[in-house]
């Protein structure tokens, strides 16, 4: 009987393909029987395999080669992975930074294009209500003047025949008004004209301050009348641009209701 012992300088040769013969067939005979050598031959392999990959030139001596062979048989073997390369180790370390940076450059863009976006969406959110503002001006003082009780007052000039005139335009109902004049001389400096709502009992009462365009026309849109105030006349006189509680000067212009 083929013992273990026997067999392992065989081992080395076998592997190599150097055993040939009746000295090859008992090998493999021992082989098919004996799992320890199964596992020698096996992990022997796997060195020559290595070996051949890291090492090129002419063949050895075949006494060299045995000699070889029985050294390597007799060192303990550690098949563990190569060490990576310091370089490659080192730059496999900052990739964890650097997609942390990535990922910070792609917040602060996302952030920054976030804020852009908001402010334009504030822009359009006030050009929507300035808009809105002017339409409903619009609206009231189309609705003034298509009122059915709406009142038309021409006030004319109290010196001349053709001098400066304007109409009022007034609803009970509504409570608003309107003037438009044309031909108005531009006012000293400091001065301003003041619309004047003169009612049936008691003193004037103060409805506006404005100033001409350089034609001399003027209009002052939808203003609300005093309320439970019946008005029997309205005037227009020259005031200071802060506007005046009652009338300092006489009216320029004046037409009475109805």
């Amino acid at each position: 009987m083929n013992t273990h012992e026997q067999f392992a300088d065989d081992l080395a040769l076998y592997a190599l393909e150097e055993l040939t013969g009746a000295e090859r067939q008992a090998f493999e005979e021992h082989l098919a029987e004996c799992a320890a050598c199964r596992r020698e031959l096996q992990a022997m392999r796997a060195d020559l395999g290595l070996l051949a990959l890291s090492s090129s030139g002419p063949q050895p001596p075949a006494r060299s080669k045995q000699r070889l062979m029985r050294a390597i048989a007799a060192e303990p073997r550690d098949v563990s992975q190569p060490p990576v390369p310091a370089a490659r180790s080192w730059w496999w370390s900052l990739v964890p930074a650097l997609a942390a940076l990535g990922l910070l450059i792609f917040g602060v863009a996302v952030w920054r294009i976030n804020a852009g976006l908001k402010d334009q969406l504030a822009e359009l959110q006030n050009r929507n209500q300035d808009a809105a503002t002017r339409l409903d001006r619009v609206n009231e003082e189309l609705r003034l003047l298509t009122s059915p009780d709406a009142v038309h007052v021409s006030l004319t000039s109290q010196k001349a025949a053709k001098e400066p005139a304007g109409t009022a335009i007034f609803s009970p109902e509504r409570k608003r008004m309107m003037l438009m004049a044309s031909n108005l001389p531009a006012t000293p400096p400091g001065k301003a004209y003041e619309l004047w709502v003169i009612p049936v009992n008691g003193a004037p009462i103060a409805a506006g301050v404005f100033k001409p365009d350089e034609h001399g026309n003027a209009v002052l849109m939808d203003h609300t009348m005093p309320q439970g105030i019946v008005a029997k006349a309205f005037a227009i006189t020259v005031e200071d641009e802060a506007g005046s509680d009652k009338p300092t000067s006489k009216p320029i212009l004046m037409g009475a209701v109805g």
